[in-house]
């Protein structure tokens, strides 16, 4: 395809929305900045949707110019969040470029994504580099300097370049870098510019979709420490856009004043002073569609009580989700970590990182989530052996303080062990070891190294020294989670072994899938 049409920008329009539906979840998980409330997303789907509706409904505009327009006056008009009003100035831009085309080249997609650039950054009050401005700053570059007109090469230069500034915001927004995530809304338009590449060139667009896009939640953001409140509306008549950007700024922060190019502004802010943020607008034109959004009333509208597990091993996650956790699988960061706490919708959350690398990450997540009124406390949990010991005595019922402190104790009372093969050489307390050689740890120290290689007898005889070393010290319950790849004959001879050298210990044994230990063992 080397021109875009109104038929084309309707497949694109409903492309984005899927892909955004699809992606949702993931955005939001990593949306740190300006507020670290996890609805980036969240307001990207709602409004591209906004978008696709004000399209669809002028089904009679004909050609790329008017249907242009038309996203770009329903995506204003929806516009959810930062994040959304600077979606709708890039569909400004496209409509302003466009206006009256039938169809559009490469050469015009160019001119449109500047526009979209210099219409995005001025809406802005403080634009600040590593967020979706630099994204789609990096995107006009690119189709600036590419020395084709043809349409899909203009659209795949534009496209490469925001993935890779995408990449690079961490090195520019410390707060990304910190969380060890890209810019959220920066991804969202990275999502919909391959999208729009996807329709140019007919292939499937190269993001990762989920196998099932979930339902959009009625979320909002969740404010600052500074301010308490969000107001948006719409404002018809405004003369100066600049002036009402600078007075807002003076009342709080995320200013956004955002036009459709026909006389409607879009005015996004948060703050502690509503009816100034309303006045202003009153002042200097019609406001109408106002919405007001008090941060605490959200807060307070949590309730209950959740526990959130971070578990590695498909089974293993299965046995904490049996007991009424939360799973949050693999090694996430703390802002797909506090994605997750908020929506629980509970009041009090006991997190179970059950890693010690995770402990860290957890507590920053933690802290972000108090901030945002959630009560949330990290029981330590250095493996999931602990973990399921300390879900075995939660009990909603009790004191959510005095719950906590049973869970801590119980997961305290467990000693942990683990059996694994070692992958290099390398000096341990115990000496030297060699890759293939089998290793047992307790309370993660290696305690005896099993010669290589580990197929055959060398893995059940370093498990079975390992539980005789770890009960000989006392205990009456070992739990034992056998690792990804490890025959369920592993745990039945660990279990003969421990019923004849100790017939008055009791033990379980349960598939985990964890990827890098054979066995994981909890001591009782």
């Amino acid at each position: 395809m080397q021109v875009l049409d109104a038929a084309a920008l309707r497949r694109w329009a409903s492309a984005g929305v899927r892909a955004l539906d699809a992606n949702r979840e993931a955005i939001d998980s990593i949306n740190v900045y300006p507020v670290a409330d996890g609805d980036t997303g969240t307001n990207l789907l709602v409004t591209m949707r906004s978008a696709e509706q004000a399209l669809l409904a002028a089904e009679a505009e004909q050609g790329a110019g008017p249907a242009a327009s038309a996203l770009a006056r329903g995506a204003l008009a929806g516009a959810r969040g930062n994040s959304g009003v600077i979606l709708s100035q890039v569909l400004r831009g496209l409509a302003e470029t466009w206006d009256g085309a039938l169809a559009v080249s490469g050469s015009a997609l160019r001119a449109a994504l500047r526009r979209a650039d210099e219409l995005a950054t001025a809406a802005v009050s403080e634009p600040v580099a590593g967020t979706v401005l630099s994204v789609l700053h990096a995107a006009a570059l690119a189709a600036q300097d590419c020395g084709s007109d043809a349409l899909d090469e203009v659209a795949g230069a534009a496209v490469r370049a925001a993935a890779q500034a995408l990449a690079d915001t961490p090195r520019q927004l410390a707060v990304l870098a910190e969380r060890g995530v890209v810019d959220a809304g920066g991804r969202g338009l990275v999502v919909l510019l391959d999208e729009l590449v996807g329709v140019v060139t007919g292939r499937v667009a190269d993001h990762v979709v989920p196998e099932r896009a979930a339902a959009v939640p009625a979320v909002r953001e969740t404010g600052s420490d500074q301010y308490e409140y969000e107001v948006m509306y719409l404002l018809d008549g405004l003369a100066d856009e600049d002036e009402l950007r600078a007075r807002l700024t003076g009342l709080g922060d995320s200013v956004v004043v955002a036009g459709d190019g026909a006389g409607l502004f879009s005015v996004h802010v948060h703050c502690n002073d509503v009816g100034a943020a309303i006045e202003l607008g009153v002042e200097r034109g019609r406001p109408h569609r106002i919405r007001v959004t008090r941060f605490a009333d959200q807060r307070a509208a949590r309730s209950g009580r959740a526990v959130v597990a971070v578990v590695a091993g498909e089974q293993a996650a299965e046995l904490f989700r049996a007991e009424g956790a939360v799973v949050l699988a693999g090694e996430p960061t703390a802002a797909e970590l506090l994605a997750v706490l908020e929506r629980t919708g509970a009041a009090q959350v006991a997190v179970l990182p059950n890693s010690a690398e995770l402990a860290q990450v957890a507590a920053r997540a933690a802290e972000q989530a108090e901030r945002a009124g959630q009560d949330v406390v990290v029981v330590p949990t250095a493996s999931p052996v602990q973990g399921l010991a300390a879900l075995a005595v939660h009990d909603p019922s009790r004191r959510p303080g005095d719950d906590v402190v049973a869970m801590a104790e119980a997961a305290a009372a467990t000693r942990r062990g683990e059996v694994l093969v070692a992958q290099r050489e390398a000096m341990t307390w115990v000496g030297r070891c060699q890759p293939g050689d089998v290793l047992g740890l307790v309370d993660g120290e290696v305690v005896l190294i099993e010669p290589g290689p580990a197929e055959g007898p060398g893995l059940l005889a370093a498990a079975c020294q390992l539980v005789d070393r770890m009960v000989g010290v006392g205990g009456e319950l070992v739990t034992v989670l056998l690792g990804h790849g490890a025959g369920a004959e592993l745990g039945e001879g660990l279990a003969a072994h421990l019923r004849h050298s100790h017939p008055e210990v009791e033990i379980t044994v349960y598939g985990g899938g964890q990827p890098d230990s054979a066995l994981l063992i909890g001591v009782e």
